[in-house]
């Protein structure tokens, strides 16, 4: 089977024009057929403070009312996404951008509003690969913004980590799926203070540990979970670190085994 990467890039890279037009310059290079997915920087949340809409986030995550879910589609979806499509396109990277309302890619369900109402905020239910797999045999990449929908016309806004996860996971019985969380740091630290502290491999067992001792929590939670996930349902690799992972073996990163 072929290799397919699947690659997620956050606010760090989408919020400095310089270190986006460097990553999807390198980005580019890749030959083996590759997705990319984006977060949605703070693009959103200075878009909304604009137009006098209020942000509301609970332990880091945005609700997502009526109004917001109208400011993150025109942010998301447009703005950033042809951005990124646009600079891919200047690399000599044929690209096409995706929600997962397009090709039908994403289906989600509706959070449930208990303990917490997150509005429209999607959980994803499945990932329909057919319209993908045309474009990947084709050498077009797709390029994924953190929205979804349910099917039913309604647009929801979901977590661009679980997006990728689950898109790995997707591919599994067709590709050699890797999934890379690329970010700020250098990988999972054993100390937040220092960024050299990498712990380069964590599988189940001492994931818990780390939990347990409090080195991985709060943020970094759901990315791991979302690693764990991958990396138990048939995708082969999971990183996490720097982009410079992508194009050098020899830079300390996080990989999540078993």
């Amino acid at each position: 089977m072929k290799t397919l990467k699947i690659i997620k890039i956050g606010g760090n890279i989408i919020d400095n024009e310089a270190a986006l037009q460097q990553f999807l310059s390198d980005f580019s290079t890749i030959t083996t057929p590759k997705i990319l997915v984006h977060g949605g920087g703070k693009l959103a949340t200075k878009l909304a403070q604009q137009m006098q809409v209020d942000v509301k986030m609970v332990d880091g995550r945005r609700i997502t009312d009526q109004e917001t879910l109208d400011i993150i589609t025109m942010v998301y979806a447009g703005k950033i996404n042809k951005n990124i499509v646009a600079q891919l396109q200047a690399n000599n990277c044929n690209a096409i951008g995706f929600s997962g309302a397009d090709g039908n890619t994403i289906v989600s369900d509706l959070r449930p509003s208990k303990p917490i109402d997150y509005g429209f905020a999607g959980d994803v239910k499945k990932v329909n690969t057919e319209t993908l797999e045309i474009l990947l045999n084709n050498e077009i990449t797709p390029v994924f913004c953190a929205i979804t929908h349910d099917k039913n016309g309604q647009l929801l806004n979901t977590n661009a980590d679980t997006i990728a996860s689950e898109l790995a996971i997707g591919f599994a019985s067709k590709y050699n799926t890797e999934l890379y969380y690329c970010f700020e740091k250098n990988g999972v630290l054993k100390n937040v203070n220092n960024d050299h502290s990498v712990i380069e491999n964590i599988n189940t067992e001492s994931y818990k540990t780390l939990v347990e001792n409090k080195v991985i929590f709060e943020g970094m939670l759901p990315k791991l979970n979302n690693c764990f996930h991958a990396i138990n349902h048939q995708v082969q690799k999971v990183c996490i670190g720097k982009s410079d992972m992508l194009f050098d073996k020899n830079i300390k990163h996080t990989t999540i085994t078993k």
